[in-house]
């Protein structure tokens, strides 16, 4: 194994930056836990259906709220449900991790069953918990209804909230219970101040031993059964003179193959780690290629706006010729289309070969991301790009595009004031980063467009 001249200092189990609370939507399956998400981030944002356990594996999203912003998870029913001598040291380890990862729980139940003995079982794995609870009472959609709230008093969680998630009845006064309980979240502090670097891919493809072979000894258990890694872990490091963090996660599985329980959390976890990273490491097996759950990793560090590089690992382990490596980065290329900006670099943990040019790559894109380009620059290439290509013609009139400049760095954003922002149609949007890339790389780093009207 490789050895660096680095020095190593343990982080495990901190958050690097301050980030937005979570708060879990729990409970039995079919309460209308994906409904009541739907409803309270005003978007579809995930697949309901009448079957009980429709959702198998989380989903989130960014809710505003009187002025407060926190991440909301549509978690999978606890599988409470079944009869008492069925549930498992697992079950119970599942509903635990739930309230491990939230800062704040609401708990759903349902107002047509009463409180049912599940209901009961999950309650008391709550009222364990120090953690803000909201118990949250759906299908209230009269009066009528509403007079059988007492009953969920029993669960001792406090007064519940009654609500119509299919109507969008009383979503508002849960909101401002969950702002309430938020305030009784403390805000966690920088602990880093430095470059933080997040290594995320699938399981079982060699993210561990490549962050064992960079650390230059073994601070990470390296197993070939999938998904070891149940958490994130930081570790950081002086590396170049500067302070890096280095984030290794839980893999993240194929869509509808993530197993309920720990695993389902760890991917929670995962996320999590990509948002609080600067630089992503995307690691993809030679051996499998760029695979749909590849690509849909992705697309979390593009929403996430992070810079990335793609890092193919067990390389050693691929027949080779002369075109092998411009061939495989064409597979890559054509896969991750939607970000042609991130370097490929090819690797192997196990042998450790090109590894020293992983930290270097990442404090490179670093940098990339602070890149702040002067006005005179940006408006010399708005008016170049102007005249390659005429902005769009919609609604009567043509796009008109008065200014931009570069507004802000990590990500990179350029605001451009237009006469119209409804006629900016993405294919142009993507010409102008096209033109904007032309001036400077901005390698591995995503870009930011903002179009306001003029006043």
């Amino acid at each position: 194994m490789a050895a660096f001249a680095w020095d190593v200092h343990s982080e495990e189990g901190k958050d690097a930056v301050v980030r937005k609370p979570l708060v879990a939507l729990v409970g039995r399956p079919n309460v209308g836990k994906s409904t009541l998400f739907n409803r309270l981030v005003g978007e579809r944002l995930a697949i309901v259906h009448e079957t009980p356990g429709t959702t198998r594996d989380r989903h989130y999203a960014d809710v505003e709220w009187q002025g407060r912003v926190f991440t909301l998870i549509d978690t999978g029913g606890l599988m409470g449900d079944l009869p008492l001598d069925t549930i498992t040291e697992q079950v119970q380890k599942q509903a635990q991790l739930a309230i491990e990862e939230a800062d704040v729980i609401v708990f759903i139940t349902d107002v047509l069953k009463g409180v049912t003995g599940a209901d009961q079982r999950i309650a008391n794995i709550l009222r364990r918990a120090e953690k803000p609870i909201v118990p949250a009472v759906n299908k209230v959609d009269n009066l009528e209804r509403g007079l059988d709230l007492y009953e969920f008093y029993a669960l001792g969680l406090g007064e519940p909230v009654g609500v119509s998630a299919l109507r969008g009845l009383n979503t508002g006064d849960l909101l401002d219970e969950i702002v309430a309980a938020l305030s009784e979240v403390p805000l966690e502090g920088e602990v880093s101040t430095g470059v933080r670097v997040a290594v995320v891919g699938r399981t079982n493809v060699g993210k561990s031993s490549l962050l064992n072979q960079l650390l230059g000894q073994e601070r990470v258990i390296v197993s070939e059964m999938p998904g070891t890694t149940r958490d994130a872990v930081d570790t950081s490091i002086t590396y170049a003179g500067e302070e890096v963090t280095l984030i290794d996660t839980a893999g993240i599985r194929r869509r509808g193959r993530v197993e309920r329980g720990i695993e389902q959390y760890s991917v929670l976890r995962a996320l999590r780690a990509i948002g609080r990273a600067d630089v992503v490491l995307l690691v993809i097996d030679a051996l499998d290629g760029v695979t749909a759950q590849d690509a849909h990793i992705a697309g979390y560090i593009v929403d996430e706006f992070k810079s990335v590089a793609v890092l193919i690992n067990k390389w050693d382990l691929v027949e080779k010729d002369a075109h092998t490596a411009t061939l495989f980065e064409e597979h890559v290329r054509y896969r991750l289309k939607f970000m042609p900006y991130a370097p490929v670099l090819f690797v192997s943990a196990l042998m450790g070969q090109r590894v020293d040019r992983v930290l270097p790559l990442a404090m490179h894109l670093y940098r990339e991301r602070y890149v702040h380009l002067e006005d005179a620059e940006v408006s010399d290439m708005l008016q170049e790009a102007i005249a390659r290509r005429s902005p769009p013609r919609g609604r009567g009139k043509r796009l008109v595009i008065y200014e931009g400049h570069q507004a802000g760095v990590a990500p990179p954003t350029f605001a451009f004031t237009v006469n119209d922002k409804r006629l900016v149609h993405f294919d142009y949007e993507r010409y102008l980063k096209n033109r904007i890339r032309e001036r400077y790389l901005f390698e591995g780093t995503p870009l930011r467009l903002t179009f306001s009207n003029r006043r």
